[in-house]
């Protein structure tokens, strides 16, 4: 991400949680509007170019941002977008997908509100792993010749009265509109955005064995000594590392287990 789409994207991000400070604005309505303009944008490359050009005026932008989506979408939604087109975008596809991660976001910040940010962070991480695991249910959701509305209820099926609505919302937005990505890649990013949220990182944890409360608590003490910052950890089982522990935070991987000491074991002798 380039300079000026990374300092456009963190105004937006504050108008957004400054908008949000406002108890009447619907969440989920405005996350749904900014899908709706998400999907425009991806789909409009000449409308995009036109609304990043960085040598037009950007009230004549937002003029056209109000044309377009007056009376379409809630007025938060225009005033977001309105702003987001005053700012300096690197390219038009950083514009899609700055708007894509409000939507996103909105979502988020109602969780928070509900108190349910926790519930709906270790939902996806498990819904992550259920389709990791099933290979027949991650072709139905990844298939790009299925209509999304298919997937949306396959989503519904899978969730409905078992997860957070924020939680079934979001993973519905990422089957019905990948936008290139992987369904793991788009979990990830929505985990991310969920701890960035209260300041946090992702840790995944692996064990053979599941750990004890207070095993939990001072991994996590630990870690958060280690990078600074509060850590939020999702723990997975898997009989196979034999025992120890493998944590992954970003790119960076402490392997304590036993099956990877004698993986590492077994390639000092091979070399």
């Amino acid at each position: 991400m380039s300079g000026s789409t990374r300092q456009s994207t963190t105004a937006a991000r504050e108008r957004l949680e400054a908008l949000t400070d406002n108890t009447s604005v619907d969440l989920a309505a405005l996350s749904s509007d900014l899908l709706d303009v998400t999907r425009v944008l991806d789909r409009e490359v000449t409308l995009r170019r036109i609304l990043t050009d960085p040598a037009a005026p950007g009230q004549a932008k937002a003029d056209l941002v109000a044309s377009l989506l007056q009376g379409k979408v809630g007025a938060e939604t225009v005033d977001l977008l309105s702003g987001m087109v005053r700012s300096r975008w690197s390219a038009g596809r950083d514009l899609s997908d700055a708007t894509e991660q409000l939507a996103a976001l909105a979502l988020i910040i109602s969780a928070d509100k509900a108190g349910e940010l926790d519930d709906v962070e270790d939902e996806l991480f498990r819904f992550g792993r259920v389709v990791a695991g099933n290979v027949e249910l991650r072709s139905a959701l990844t298939d790009s010749a299925a209509a999304s509305s298919a997937k949306a209820e396959l989503v519904a099926n899978l969730l409905g009265g078992k997860a957070k609505a924020v939680t079934v919302a979001l993973v519905t937005a990422l089957v019905t509109q990948p936008r290139g990505r992987s369904l793991e890649s788009g979990l990830d990013e929505y985990a991310r955005l969920a701890a960035g949220r209260r300041g946090r990182v992702v840790a995944l944890v692996t064990t053979a064995v599941p750990m004890s409360d207070a095993q939990k608590d001072r991994l996590a003490a630990s870690l958060a000594t280690l990078v600074g910052r509060p850590v939020h950890l999702n723990l997975d089982v898997d009989p196979e590392v034999l025992g120890g522990v493998r944590v992954q935070v970003g790119d960076e991987i402490i392997e304590g287990t036993i099956a990877g000491r004698l993986d590492s074991a077994n390639r000092s002798l091979a070399g």
